[in-house]
């Protein structure tokens, strides 16, 4: 008799191991808002009866709202369980077995995931030097079988940008292709191609309220595409896929632009000291537009990461990631969390006898 089983893109598919077990301290590891969130949404959570929660969840005032404040249309915009499904629902709706992904590395890992699991094949590009968004090499890789195309920009872990015009370039050489543009970390620079969507027929943007807000734990983002398109994703979507807690605190936070324009504020002005932090001990660095820097530590990464974490701060080892050998990334949060960060760093950099080590040469990198 046959046993059950799993489809086999399923049994192979590699797995998301967030380091989500003993985050006891300041947790400079997630790029979460390490602030909080607005007195706003807190108040507005204080606010829940027993009537909020026996009902099935309806989002369609809060999509109003956040369209609204993004400047596109309802029709254009569905909220989601998180970017994670933004990301999901645009696989499941485009991919089929035999299709193609396109992904520029390193970046979100949930990318490619969601991607093999519908059976298609994930090409990527490595980025350029210094981690440049590899624009050529990515136009050089579409192909008749490219069906979906993802950009994270600001790009985690490297904090690197594209231009607008490479981005749009990217979407018009693939007309077939769905091309999503992740602008979870917009808030601490970069430039948005939001006002772009509609215009170009296959542009999608996705947000998040897990950064700048400060809302991760409720798992909540927004997918912003071309309204006929939207129609096809909400086919997918599930009609409750956003719970009422989320959508209770979604207004309030809509509500308070100058909590995010000050908290942003204080993190660009950590990143910046902590630039200047590694230009200081030559410690090699990629400038970034994100609310963390990537910096290489080369063989005492390991030994920054538990020394760090001895001191109580969680800081993110992306050794892992390709071209991100030996390397460290820090989240950046308000000005307190900024101080205690800078005074920690060096006497966790002793305490390790830290030298700085030289960038090894990259790699020739082809895309696969």
């Amino acid at each position: 008799m046959s046993r059950l089983r799993p489809r086999r893109v399923v049994e192979t598919l590699k797995e998301y191991h967030p380091p989500l077990g003993g985050r006891n301290g300041l947790r400079l590891d997630f790029n979460e808002n390490v602030d909080g969130c607005s007195q706003k949404v807190l108040e507005a959570l204080r606010g829940i009866t027993a009537e909020t929660l026996n009902k099935y969840p309806e989002r369609e005032a809060g999509e109003a709202a956040a369209a609204a404040v993004l400047g596109v249309a309802p029709s254009q915009l569905l909220l989601t369980n998180g970017v994670d499904e933004a990301i999901h629902l645009l696989a499941e709706t485009y991919l089929e077995p035999g299709d193609e992904a396109l992904i520029a590395v390193p970046t979100f890992s949930m990318y490619e995931i969601y991607a093999l699991a519908t059976g298609a094949t994930v090409r990527t590009v490595q980025a350029g030097a210094d981690f440049a968004f590899p624009a050529d090499a990515l136009l050089d890789a579409i192909s008749p079988r490219t069906r979906l195309i993802c950009v994270a920009n600001p790009n985690n872990p490297t904090g690197a940008t594209a231009t607008p015009s490479q981005l749009l370039e990217l979407a018009k050489a693939a007309p077939q292709a769905a091309v999503l543009i992740d602008e979870a970390y917009i808030h601490f620079g970069g430039e948005s191609v939001l006002a772009e969507v509609g215009r170009i027929e296959n542009l999608f943007v996705s947000r998040t309220f897990s950064k700048a807000y400060g809302l991760a734990g409720l798992r909540l983002g927004a997918l912003i595409g071309p309204a006929e398109q939207m129609k096809m994703l909400r086919r997918v979507a599930s009609p409750y896929n956003v719970n009422a807690i989320a959508l209770a605190g979604l207004t309030a936070a809509l509500d308070d632009p100058g909590y995010i324009a000050d908290y942003a504020a204080q993190v660009k002005e950590g990143r910046a000291q902590l630039e200047e932090f590694y230009r200081q001990r030559r410690i090699p660095y990629w400038p970034s537009q994100a609310n963390f820097v990537l910096a290489y530590f080369g063989e005492y990464r390991t030994a920054l990461v538990a020394e760090m974490r001895r001191r109580g701060i969680l800081v993110r080892d992306r050794h892992g990631d390709p071209g991100c050998a030996g390397c460290v990334r820090i989240t950046l949060g308000n000005r307190q969390q900024s101080t205690r960060l800078l005074s920690e760093l060096p006497e966790a950099l002793a305490a390790i006898g830290f030298i700085p080590q030289p960038l090894p040469a990259p790699a020739p990198q082809e895309a696969r």
